[in-house]
């Protein structure tokens, strides 16, 4: 049976332009239907529906309504002096709010304020300088209600007094907003970025612009794969900026390895057509277990049932698929009609166009040398310093979504903070007891009980009249991070026969959320470990190679997170990069672990593939781990400085939660890249010796007893290494070369 990939590589040489054409239009066509994405992005999904908190919210909102009080706070403040009773600013404010509802019939639902006269106790201050007034909003609290707040929000300024906006659709919309900026940045500044750097690593502006081709098309047409997603379910806005990070990244470094892959056969001698054989079967056979790898890990996250995780496997498996294929079809068939044209436009200064032997004298191969000369002092030193980076998580808080998220000057935040210092007895996000079955007698009794618990602001108050067998008390918290013990404390109470009991609210909805994340974390880990080790058997064939692939990615990962834990919970660089330090969102935390273990995999793919490509074509341990080293640092290198400039347009996000992915995923690459690959896998892969390759076996000088390994390629272990000499090319053995010849091309 023909290997499916040289078939792959006939047919793109076969037809190149139809290849082009074909894919190219698909994904025009996803990227014009995709067009109004954003619109349809909801803002649900960070609760888990399996929880008591989402039940009990459930029942008072099918016997009372959506609590609307905490949609919009408008706090006015009067000037220095001043207070909100004076004649000029009272008749204003009572003309304004009196008419508010008929000014927006469709978006205002209803209007509580201080100068209502039933509510004005509470609704002002002592001083009398502040007073706020409370706006639900129509819409069922999801995007359409978002789109209200938006209609509104330009109409409630009261003539002479201050007025800022807090509550729950302004933080929303503060996090939508910046979430969009952060895409439209990345999209627009960092595709050049890339590009220029593209052009350094390459030396030549027609190898650079090729791998970006590949990352807008798998924009495109994820954006419309997500498009499709939004007619059956709930897609989160938070997992279209995952897309756009994870697209870009992987698209280009799949374009990068073929690209370097083909560049490197052509200053070989080969033919565009055989390179491209080679580059399809080598590079293309590593991209297609990769982005397999990736794409189990983002599965993983299904078994969430909070709809903020699950909607990220729907763009991230999209955009892997897609940058597989394009770059294993389009990006071949642009290279071979390209040919020796793919070093045009170049400057011979940074041509990084390089033959077998001038790689293997380059600084990766010596960085391998240097590593396999010490190999288990380097693997036990590397090893404790990652385990050491890795400790801050170990005492890590998790928080759900909030203003503290915001840059600390933002208007939204500001207000939320200014609203809560001013009004300690009102939260906007109070917890719940949402209590079915009670009488008058048990009502009270359950209240008195949960104003014992303590942590609270005030005592539970009901909040609409009995109905249904239901009632609803609300209180706010005085801490939010002490959301968890008040919640356990209430959950402690015990209801009377007959009569059940649900915590609920935003704080218990956000904790139920939080830790159905932790409870299930195990399981998604487990799903990445034994979903790659699986893959790499397939890919390998060894035990081995497989495990300490596993045990990479997690020091990687460790380390990656304890850097995080590092910055944004322990709040060292907090001055620096301009940010509260506070528990991190765990939604984060676990897209981070995902791409991180994603990523860390992708790596040690490009690098194994190569190591294992010369171990079978002959090549002992030692010299495979040197020669898969030597020919792979640099795309590893580049691969990770892209996704760095990547991310780097969300390191500038006013959003905390953009910046901890940035920095997250930067660390992780820093690592990975440089410790990780280039040192501690060839010092432990000397460590374990030929065992390393399983039941591959071993090249006959090896089994012969003919030298080490030291002496198959020239100048190993000084100050240069020569070619891999006496080593056929695993391209080269029988049966595999068969290339059809395009249009205008002849067989090598």
């Amino acid at each position: 049976m023909k290997n499916p990939f040289v078939w792959l590589a006939d047919t793109v040489v076969r037809w190149p332009f139809v290849v082009i054409a074909l894919l190219a239009s698909v994904a025009l066509s996803f990227g014009l239907y995709g067009h109004d994405l954003d619109s349809r992005l909801s803002q649900e999904g960070w609760f888990n529906t399996a929880s008591d908190s989402v039940k009990g919210s459930l029942i008072a909102d099918k016997t009372f309504g959506r609590d609307t009080d905490g949609d919009i706070i408008a706090l006015y403040t009067a000037p220095p002096g001043h207070t909100v009773d004076e004649p000029q600013y009272r008749d204003a404010a009572q003309n304004l709010l009196d008419n508010l509802k008929q000014k927006y019939p469709k978006q205002i639902l209803k209007v509580d304020s201080y100068w209502d006269y039933a509510f004005s106790a509470q609704f002002a201050d002592p001083t009398r300088q502040h007073a706020f007034a409370s706006i639900g909003l129509n819409g069922g609290g999801g995007t359409k209600t978002l789109e209200f707040f938006r209609d509104v929000r330009s109409g409630l300024e009261v003539p002479g007094l201050k007025v800022q906006l807090a509550g729950l659709q302004p933080v929303v919309d503060a996090l939508n907003v910046g979430m969009q900026e952060d895409i439209k940045r990345a999209e627009m500044i960092a595709m050049p970025l890339v590009a220029i750097l593209l052009f350094f690593v390459f030396g030549g502006a027609i190898a650079a612009i090729l791998p970006v081709m590949v990352g807008v098309l798998t924009v495109f047409g994820a954006r419309g794969i997500m498009r499709i997603a939004t007619e059956f379910t709930e897609v989160n806005a938070f997992a279209n900026a995952v897309v756009t990070l994870i697209s870009m990244a992987l698209a280009i470094d799949y374009g990068l390895l073929m690209v370097s892959r083909f560049r490197e056969e052509i200053a070989e001698g080969a033919t565009p057509a055989v390179a491209v054989q080679r580059a399809v079967r080598g590079a293309g056979r590593t991209i297609l277990f990769s982005s397999s790898i990736i794409a189990v890990c983002m599965a993983g996250l299904f078994i969430y049932p909070m709809g903020v995780a699950r909607s990220m496997p729907y763009g991230t498996i999209s955009t892997v698929v897609l940058a597989a294929i394009f770059s294993v079809t389009v990006l071949p068939a642009v290279l071979y009609l390209l040919g020796p044209r793919i070093d045009s436009l170049s400057i011979k200064k940074f041509s990084r166009t390089r033959t077998a032997a001038q790689i293997d004298a380059g600084i990766w191969s010596r960085m391998a040398v240097f590593a396999m000369k010490r190999p288990k002092l380097m693997t036990v030193g590397l090893s404790a310093f990652l385990i050491i980076l890795a400790t801050p998580f170990s005492h890590v808080t998790f928080g759900g979504i909030g203003v503290q998220y915001l840059s600390e000057g933002s208007p939204t935040r500001v207000a939320q903070e200014d609203f809560d210092r001013i009004f300690p007895n009102f939260r906007t996000e109070p917890v719940k007891l949402v209590i079915v079955g009670a009488s008058n007698e048990q009502l009270s009794e359950i209240r008195a009980e949960a104003n014992a618990v303590g942590g609270i602001s005030g005592g539970f108050e009901a909040t609409e009249p009995t109905k249904d067998g239901v009632n609803v008390l609300a209180a706010g918290l005085v801490e939010r991070d002490a959301a968890d013990f008040v919640v356990h404390g209430l959950r402690e109470i015990a209801a009377p026969p007959g009569v059940t009991i649900y915590v609920a609210g935003v704080p218990t909805l956000e904790r139920d959320a939080i830790n159905g994340l932790i409870d299930r974390l195990p399981y998604l880990l487990g799903i990445m470990v034994l979903a790659s080790f699986a893959l790499m058997m397939v890919a390998f064939g060894s035990v081995w190679l497989a495990l300490r692939a596993i045990i990479m990615s997690g020091l990687s990962l460790g380390s990656a997170l304890g850097v995080l834990a590092w910055i944004f919970h322990d709040g060292h660089l907090s001055g620096l990069i301009g940010f509260t330090p506070g528990p991190l969102m765990f939604p984060v935390v676990v897209m981070i672990v995902t791409c991180v273990f994603g990523l860390s995999t992708d790596y040690e793919l490009f690098l194994m593939s190569r190591m294992v490509e010369a171990h079978d074509a002959g090549a002992d341990t030692r010299e495979a781990i040197r020669y898969g080293t030597a020919h792979t640092g640099g795309v590893i290198a580049a691969a990770a400085a892209i996704l760095i400039v990547v991310t780097g347009a969300f390191a500038f996000s006013d959003l905390v939660i953009m910046k901890c992915i940035a920095y997250g995923l930067i660390a992780a690459l820093i690592l990975d890249a440089t410790i990780i690959r280039m040192l501690l896998v060839p010092a432990l892969m000397m460590v374990v010796g030929d065992r390393t390759w399983g039941k591959r076996p071993l090249p006959a000088h090896v089994v012969e007893g003919r030298g080490n390994g030291l002496g198959q390629v020239e100048g190993f272990g000084g100050e240069s290494a020569g070619e891999l000499g006496g080593i056929p090319r695993p391209d080269d053995r029988a049966g595999d070369t068969t290339v059809v010849a395009g249009p205008g091309q002849s067989n090598r």
